[in-house]
């Protein structure tokens, strides 16, 4: 796991300093993570730095000072970093995961999540390249969807991360590619998620709001995503029969009316103003598939998959630092 150097430290106690040679543990296994500033790659860089493993993260518009700045769309940059750093795994969060900014930035987002693909594989010749897709690969009128199946995309995102998926496999094909469904962690702001961006609703119950209650889907906790990355990499590592596509989801299914009730009730919070809209409204953004049911049985065959961690557990620690109430805490966790 990492290897063992002998480093000179000075000593200091009262009326002494002595020179000392001492063992100092230096993980060898390097990760670069893009998207390191998102929902996700956040989780995925702090969950490989968490188990002995040199973890570079980048981003762009919000990097520094914590992570690299580096343009995925710059070809010269992105050689430097991978030459500067060998890493032996990337992660390729980074992506416009906003269905109707897609929509309506159609090239700006292409150029991130199809174009940025084919400059990291083509550069990664000997590192095992995890790219990060979605369920909107598929149009979700016949669930659940092996990885196999054939995708139909219905919008423009789910479009732009199919072709994402093809380069990074033509350029580079020991790579692997995890498609994932809707998901929700901890974020920095409650909009940074199509889960948590309900929160507001559930929180501010003096007057009544709609919700979708029509689109089935099964929100799924990036810190479970993040473990199951780290067993991907891990096992590539040893195992060169570890690429292609995977799927990983959570298991419980709900619509956006049922999630706003679970949030309601994870924080003992009234839901009787939540109201569920059973029907699309028109010019609703982005075509969103009905049940786009990811079947999971190839990560749970090479024993890499996790048992993904209850919504409402997974919810409250994601969303408790946004409660108008710090009193609620008490009641909910104790």
């Amino acid at each position: 796991m990492s290897v063992r150097e002998r480093e000179l430290k000075i000593h200091f106690s009262p009326g002494h300093v002595e020179l000392v040679q001492e063992d100092v543990y230096t993980p060898y296994k390097r990760v670069l993570v893009t998207g390191a500033t998102g929902l996700l790659g956040r989780t995925v860089y702090k969950e490989f730095q968490n188990n002995d493993w040199d973890a570079l993260g980048c981003g762009y518009n919000r990097a520094r000072p914590r992570f690299l700045r580096c343009n995925l769309l710059d070809e010269d940059a992105v050689r430097s970093v991978i030459q500067d750093f060998q890493p032996h795994v990337i992660i390729h969060c980074a992506a416009e995961r906003r269905p109707d900014v897609v929509e309506h930035h159609t090239e700006a987002a292409l150029n991130l999540n199809v174009h940025a693909c084919a400059t990291l594989a083509k550069e990664a010749a000997g590192i095992f390249l995890l790219y990060i897709s979605t369920d909107y690969v598929f149009d979700g009128r016949n669930p659940p969807y092996g990885e196999n199946d054939a995708p139909n995309p219905l919008n423009m995102y789910g479009k732009s991360k199919l072709e994402g998926e093809r380069e990074i496999l033509r350029h580079c094909p020991g790579a692997a590619v995890l498609r994932v469904p809707i998901l929700y962690g901890e974020v920095e702001k409650v909009e940074e998620s199509a889960v948590s961006v309900l929160w507001d609703r559930v929180q501010e119950g003096a007057e009544s709001c709609t919700i979708d209650h029509c689109q089935q889907r099964f929100p799924t906790y990036t810190s479970d995503v993040a473990r199951v990355c780290r067993n991907l990499a891990e096992r590539a590592l040893q195992d060169p029969s570890i690429r292609g596509i995977f799927h990983y989801s959570g298991k419980e299914q709900m619509t956006k009316y049922e999630m706003a009730c679970a949030i309601a009730d994870a924080f003992n919070l009234p839901s009787s103003h939540l109201i569920p809209l059973t029907e699309q409204p028109t010019g609703a953004g982005a075509q969103r598939p009905q049940n786009a049911q990811l079947e999971c049985s190839r990560l749970e065959l090479l024993g890499l998959s996790i048992e993904p961690t209850p919504f409402k557990t997974a919810i409250r620690d994601s969303l408790w630092p946004f409660l108008h109430d710090k009193r609620w805490r008490q009641t909910v966790f104790h």
